[in-house]
Order: structure tokens, then C-alpha cells, then sequence
């Protein structure tokens, strides 16, 4: 695996079809299956990892944000990536850098209502990676449906010549969807955090038996979470993002929560097949993952 620091040196060690795994480290099993799903549809698997300030909309989350360096180099090597990316931070947003990469519409709801700004950095940060490492295919998890959309809006209204590869959510054996900032809930907050899941698969169990109402789905949720400081829970158009009352297209059925001092979102994906609703639950490990907590 070679390391690489900035966007010409990984351009050159690039041949044949690339695919690209934007990431912002301290990997877990979420993180390896992106890279495992186009690892045999390319011939040069690039991962970049950096941690970016400008999706943040709160100084501690950044600072607080986990990260090993050494162990996410390990992992990257279990599943055979070509290359490794770790600009710093002048490399991606050189002195005096003010272009924004703003996506309006399907930024505006949901995340975008209670992070303003965030899209706005993340749009931006993939639109540099896009253009400085100039990829075939890149992958991106419906474990965030809501900056997936936003990707896509991009790539279609720039003409970005890259295809967007949707992966599955990956959760813990007991339903906790993965997340990095997982490390930081305590074993109570834990043990809380699960009536999220929760109340999601309650929701996809009234799917498949044919409830379509979208305030009935996310009045499951919000009961399940009903002890948590749920910042809201939307059945949203997948495409768009924009809330739905009734499920009669592909949809996303959001929430985000804080957990103690971590806040995590999650939500189950609705594709149709044959004209019906079927709710993607997301793969669920066998074991629990590697993610482990902090000290």
C-alpha cells in the first residue's frame, strides 16, 4: 500500500479504473465493507482520510473527533487498498482557498435544518477530492442517506464523470448502527442508544405489513426514542429529501438523536420492488465490531 499526501503524487500512482473511498478515519467494519464492495471492480483502490473542519459545526466535535492514524493504515491494508491518502490540511484548502460548494434543496432538511453548514463543507470537500484525484467510481454509505443524496445532486449538476456507489449501512450485532463517534457513548448511553434501532425496525416491520402512513412510522420511532433528545425523525422522498406523508417512493425514515454528549443519526432506506415498500434494515454483524471504546 502506498502512502500518499498530496493530490498530484496520488494521480500519478493511479492506473486503469480508479475508485475512490472518502473517509474520514478511525475505520470500523462500515468503513471496510465500502472498500471491500468496489475492491474487484477496480484496478487502483484509493482511501483518502482526512478529517475535515469545515463539516463541523461545533469546535469540540472537531476536536473530539477519534482518530488513529496507525490503526486506520492497518485496516486499509486487510482489505488490499492500493493507496492511501492523508493530505494535510494546506493540500485540500490552500491559503486563501474560498470557493464553496453549496447544494441547495436536498441539503435543507433534516441535517441541513439542524447543522447549517454542514453540507456546504461536505459538498465542497468531496468536490476537491472529485476534482484532485479525478476518480471513476466513488462510494459513499446509506448509513448517511441524507449527504448520499447530496452527492449525487452535485455529481449530476456539475457533471462530475464519476459514479456513485450506494453501500449498505453496517450495524452492530445487536442493531446499534456503526458510527466512529460510537467510542464516546458510555456503557448506560450504550444500552440507551439502541431504542433507536429499535424503533426503526419497529417501523420496517410495519412496512412489510403494508403501513405506508408516514406519520404513523415516524410516531414508531419517536415512541421508541421518547426518552432520548431526539432532534427529529422525518420520512423523507430518498432522491430529494424532502418529507413525505405517504410511502409511495423510494424513501428514507431519519433520525437523529443525542445520546448523552454523542449525537447520532441513523434510518432505515425503503427501495421498491414489484411495487412494494421494502425496508432496508442495513447488514447486522455476526460479533461485535472492532470499534471497541475510548479510554
Amino acid at each position: 500500500m502506498e502512502l500518499t499526501t498530496t493530490f498530484s503524487e496520488t494521480r500519478d500512482l493511479s492506473v486503469g479504473r480508479v475508485a475512490l473511498v472518502p473517509t474520514m478515519g478511525f475505520f470500523h467494519e462500515g468503513h471496510l465493507s465500502l472498500m471491500r464492495l468496489v475492491r474487484d471492480r477496480c484496478d487502483t483502490l484509493i482511501v483518502s482520510n482526512f478529517v475535515n473542519p469545515t463539516q463541523f459545526d461545533r469546535e469540540n466535535d472537531l476536536e473530539e473527533y477519534p482518530r488513529d492514524l496507525d490503526r486506520d493504515r492497518a485496516m486499509a491494508v486487510e482489505v488490499d487498498v492500493d493507496i492511501f491518502f492523508e493530505p494535510e490540511l494546506g493540500e485540500v484548502y490552500p491559503e486563501g482557498a474560498s470557493t464553496i460548494v453549496d447544494v441547495p434543496g436536498v441539503s435543507h432538511w433534516m441535517e441541513g435544518r439542524h447543522r447549517p453548514g454542514h453540507f456546504a463543507g461536505v459538498a465542497t470537500v468531496v468536490a476537491k477530492l472529485f476534482a484532485g484525484i479525478q476518480p471513476d467510481d466513488a462510494v459513499f454509505g446509506r448509513k448517511d442517506a441524507q449527504q448520499l443524496a447530496v452527492i449525487e445532486a452535485m455529481v449530476r449538476d456539475l457533471r462530475f464523470p464519476v459514479e456513485i456507489v450506494a453501500a449498505p449501512l453496517v450495524r452492530e450485532s445487536d442493531g446499534l448502527a456503526l458510527s466512529s463517534r460510537n467510542v464516546h457513548l458510555s456503557p448506560a448511553d450504550r444500552e440507551s442508544s439502541l431504542a433507536i434501532s429499535r424503533g426503526l425496525f419497529q417501523a420496517a416491520e410495519q412496512i412489510d405489513a403494508g403501513e405506508v402512513r408516514g406519520e404513523r412510522l415516524e410516531a414508531t420511532v419517536a415512541r421508541s426514542s421518547r426518552r432520548l433528545t431526539t432532534e427529529y425523525v422525518t420520512l423523507a422522498s430518498l432522491e430529494t429529501m424532502v418529507p413525505i406523508a405517504t410511502l409511495d417512493q423510494p424513501a428514507v425514515l431519519a433520525v437523529a438523536a443525542q445520546v448523552g454528549s454523542v449525537r447520532l443519526i441513523d434510518n432505515i432506506v425503503v427501495d421498491f420492488e414489484g411495487g412494494r415498500p421494502v425496508p432496508d434494515r442495513g447488514l447486522i454483524l455476526d460479533e461485535p465490531s472492532r470499534l471497541g471504546t475510548l479510554p
